[in-house]
């Protein structure tokens, strides 16, 4: 317990989209403690083991890493550091207290070669730096602390940071046309719902018993390319009167990056709705409600985040 009278969580990565959204809704029940990174960084371990014996914890939430996908691959050590080495110090140190963990993971763990949507007992097969780092931190973090779940997400979007959604609006305000992927399969997921998603396991874990532990998927309900994604976003923000540029579907080819993006990015979230009972809204609601918010602000709701 702590001075709230409520059992606390301590979050990492606070700045970063979900752990924009769990500061703004806090999982009920519990106080939230998200430190800033000078003091909680995941490539410190001294840092990470002062921090977790520091109280007795409800659950440990992992939602920092680095996520600069294509920046990953020049600056390896660095994200090894984020998302390999970090989570398993987090993991060591949070069972040494036995304490729960919930840590954040992606799609790029897999190769995006599969024809249907990903399940968690499919064989990972990372094709980037970025991937192949947090396939290592859901390793170390299985491996280090038996009070674990390790969710993993795919398509990010929120009303803050470096996000599809918000850089379709900007990009809308200024050009006349824009070309987007169309051959690339997801789920966009927003941020928001991830973090009803993570206060809701860490509720469950926090809770006296048995609890489960393991891999599990969570993403919004549906699938779409980046193209659909798009129009999704412009059809909403038309009915708001803002700006709508001429979209134009093109192949991965003609969108070249330094690192291959998945073909296939679905994730099957079967396994967390028969475990949590959480059944992921579909990704459309999910859009408009982030569109919503940024039409409404102007576009700059969480501008330098």
């Amino acid at each position: 317990m702590t001075g709230s009278g409520l059992p606390a969580i301590l979050l990492t990565g606070g700045t970063g989209q979900v752990g924009r959204a769990l500061r703004e809704s806090p999982p009920q029940g519990f106080e939230l403690v998200a430190p800033p990174r000078t003091e909680l960084d995941l490539a410190d371990p001294d840092a990470l083991e002062r921090w977790v014996a520091a109280r007795p914890w409800a659950a440990i939430v992992n939602a920092g890493a680095w996520t600069a996908v294509d920046a990953a691959e020049s600056s390896a050590p660095e994200a090894w550091a984020a998302n390999a080495r970090g989570p398993a110090a987090l993991a060591k140190a949070s069972a040494a207290g036995d304490i729960p963990l919930v840590h954040l993971s992606t799609d790029y763990v897999f190769d995006g070669g599969s024809d249907r949507p990903y399940r968690e007992d499919d064989p990972v097969g990372p094709v980037s730096v970025y991937g192949a780092s947090k396939a290592a931190g859901e390793l170390a973090v299985a491996a280090l602390n038996p009070r674990h779940v390790i969710l993993r997400t795919a398509w990010v979007f929120s009303p803050w940071g470096t996000n599809f959604v918000r850089t379709m609006l900007r990009l809308g305000e200024t050009r006349e046309t824009l070309s987007v992927v169309d051959d690339q399969q997801g789920c966009p997921t927003s941020a928001l719902d991830i973090a009803a998603a993570v206060g809701a396991v860490c509720r469950r874990l926090a809770t006296p018993g048995p609890a489960p532990s393991g891999v599990f998927h969570f993403v919004n309900g549906g699938e779409t390319t980046w193209f659909g994604l798009a129009s999704r976003v412009f059809d909403r923000a038309a009915t708001a009167g803002r700006k709508v540029p001429v979209l134009t579907p093109i192949a991965s080819s003609e969108w070249p990056t330094p690192v291959r993006r998945p073909a296939n990015s679905r994730l099957d979230t079967a396994r967390l709705t028969g475990t949590f009972g959480l059944a992921p809204r579909p990704w459309t609601e999910a859009a408009d409600e982030v569109v919503d918010r940024l039409v409404r602000a102007g576009g700059t709701e969480g501008a330098g985040a």
